[in-house]
Parts: C-alpha cells; structure tokens; sequence
C-alpha cells in the first residue's frame, strides 16, 4: 500500500495565447493613459517671494538727532544711530520729526525795522497825496515877454584885415616853432664805458686817432717845464666827423695842458663820419673822456 501524498498542482496561465497577452496589452494601455492624465492635470509655478514680503510685518526707519552709548534690547524701529530711551514721557510715543521745535519769535531786527519803514512810506505818501488834493489850483503863471534879439553888427573891412594878419601872424610863429623843435639835432652822450657796439668802436677809433696826434704833436711847453697832469674833456663831433664844441670839464690845472688838449681835437678833426646805424638816430655825439700827459711825454685817453 503506497502512502505517497500527491502535491496539489498549479498550473500558470499561458501567456503565449493571443487572448492573455491582449488582456494584458489592454491592462497597461489603460493605466498609462490614467498616469498621464493625472500628470498633464498637475500645474507648476515659480514660487513668488513678493507674497512672503507682503505678509512681513512693515519695516519702519526714524532719523534720530541724539544717541547713545548703550544699545537697547528691544528697538522699536530702526535709526542711524543707537538711542536707549528718551524723551519725556513714559507712554510709548515717537517724535514727530527729527528736528526740535523752534521757539516762536516776533518780527525784530532788520525784517520788523523794514516792515516799520514801508508803513512810514505808505503813510507819508498818503499824507502827501491828501495835501496835494486839498491844495487850491495855482494859477498859471504869465510867460515872460522876449525881449527881441540884437542885431548883429557886422565887422567893416579893416576888421577884418587885422583879423587875418593876427590868424596869419599865428600860424607863422607855430611852423617857426614846429620848424626849429624838427631842426634840433638829436644827441648822444658817450662815456669811457660805451655799453652799444656800435658806439663802442667808433669811439675806439676816435680815441686811437686822439692819442696819434697827440703823441706826434706833444706840446713842447709842457717837456720844457716838465708839466704833467689830467683833465676831463668832452668833444661834440657832428654826424659828417665835423667838431662842433670841445669843453674843458675838469682842468689839468695847468693852462698850456688844457690848451694843448684843445688844439690836439682841432688837429685830429674831421673825424669819420658817422656808420648808418648811428646816424639812423643820432646827429651829434658827445664823447667825454679823460686825458693824461705823463711824465714819458705821452698822451693817453681814458
């Protein structure tokens, strides 16, 4: 006798059949379309900040005109500088405004003074216009009668002769005038030091020639008596090399040396006549120089 207990046996759909396998088909399609629906039904938005801001409690901002060193544990609103406590009162109040209240004045100073003066102006004019219009009308006054004019007198023909002698004796004194000022000859004053060149040279070769005449026609008094000495002596010479004055200014203290001296410029003259660039502005130069007769019988210029 055979005990053997026979299993239950399961057996598996058959997925093969084309029944199953469109049964299942169907199953997945219909659940894909659900999950689809129920996502494309979902909306998505950006999360708006603004909405939190709204909701925040607002944010107020004093200006404070003081401050203090201790900062305060709760603040009420927010300032540029910490203030812990203040004020006058304790009931929980706020300035009004950060500036203290100005005290009330009256109209002084210059503004009360000006005030002042308007009104005076106001009122004299008033008074003036009050005098003007009770003022009983003037009566026009009579014009003056012309008395009728002069005749004029005609002047008579020796009048007028002399009239036209004096014009004519006037103008021939202001040309003669104007004539001798043009005719004045323009001077130059040359030292022993010339600063222009062009004075400079010409007054080398006046003192060259000077000395070579001088030397040549030393003054035979003077080796006879042994004299010896300085003088100052200015030249004028003309713009052709003409000598127009010669001058002693300071005497040698002898008079056969101050004469020899003038005799010497008279021998030397003419001298050269003045380059184009001195005579441009110059017609007479005076040369002031000084003189030494020494005692080697020379003469020599300074």
């Amino acid at each position: 006798m055979k005990l053997l207990a026979q299993a239950p046996s399961f057996r598996f759909p058959d997925l093969t059949s084309d029944t199953s396998a469109n049964r299942l088909l169907a199953y997945a399609l219909g659940v894909s379309i659900v999950i689809h629906g129920v996502l494309l039904a979902l909306r998505f938005h950006v999360f708006d900040l603004s909405k939190l801001q709204d909701k925040a409690p607002p944010l107020e901002v004093a200006l404070v005109n003081a401050k203090s060193t201790s900062k305060p544990t709760k603040a009420d609103i927010l300032a540029q500088a910490n203030l812990d406590g203040g004020g006058n009162t304790d009931a929980p109040r706020k300035a009004k405004t950060p500036l203290p209240a100005l005290p009330k004045t009256n109209l002084t100073g210059e503004v009360a003074v000006a005030t002042q003066r308007i009104e005076a102006l106001e009122q004299e004019a008033k008074e003036l216009m009050t005098r003007i219009n009770s003022a009983p009308t003037p009566q026009a006054i009579p014009k003056p009668v012309e008395a009728p004019p002069e005749p004029v007198v005609a002047p008579t023909v020796s009048e007028l002769a002399q009239r036209t002698l004096e014009a004519m004796r006037m103008e021939a004194r202001i040309a003669k005038d104007i004539e001798a000022y043009q005719q004045r000859p323009k001077r130059r004053f040359v030292g022993a030091r010339a600063e222009e060149y062009r004075f400079a040279r010409y007054v080398e070769d006046w003192r060259a020639k000077i000395e070579r005449v001088g030397n040549l026609n030393y003054p035979e008094a003077a080796r006879a008596l042994k004299l010896y000495g300085s003088l100052l002596i200015t030249v004028s010479i003309r713009s052709d090399g003409s000598v127009e004055n010669v001058e002693i200014n300071r005497s040698s203290g002898h008079k056969v040396l101050d004469a020899a001296a003038i005799r010497i410029v008279e021998m030397s003259a003419p001298f050269a006549a003045f380059p184009s660039d001195i005579k441009r502005d110059t017609d007479v130069l005076h040369i002031t120089r000084t003189w030494m007769f020494t005692k080697g019988d020379e003469l020599r210029s300074e």
